[in-house]
């Protein structure tokens, strides 16, 4: 049997599993959905970092990054919020693809693997 640790545990989704050592989030969407895809991608990266920060680990340990944009157009705003919150030097791989959204008005959603912090 394998250790997995899961985070809020619903029905449908867990919001974070832990699994030898790697930090998997679920895709993680704004609750302001009104708001420009700046704003959205701030959000969303804001709670990259609070689900990082409860496994013990942060951004500077990010191995993946996957962004969904429901608009391709809205690429250079989402990249306005994620260029300044990347730490320099510790830009992950990502991806970046348009794609429909589950929900009206979402304009982003990120999926994040990481590392947990060494011990």
């Amino acid at each position: 049997m394998t250790d997995i640790q899961r985070f809020d545990a619903g029905p449908r989704i867990s919001q974070m599993a832990i699994h030898n050592g790697v930090i998997y989030l679920a895709g993680q969407i704004p609750t302001r959905v009104g708001a420009d895809a700046t704003g959205q991608t701030a959000e969303v990266l804001g709670a990259v970092d609070a689900l990082l920060a409860r496994a013990g680990s942060d951004k500077t340990l990010i191995l993946r990054a996957e962004i969904f944009l429901a608009d391709i157009n809205d690429f250079a705003a989402m990249n306005a919020a994620w260029d300044a919150w990347v730490p320099a030097g510790h830009a992950p791989p990502r991806a970046t693809v348009e794609a429909r959204l589950a929900l009206p008005g979402l304009k982003v959603e990120i999926v994040v693997t990481a590392a947990l912090r060494p011990a």
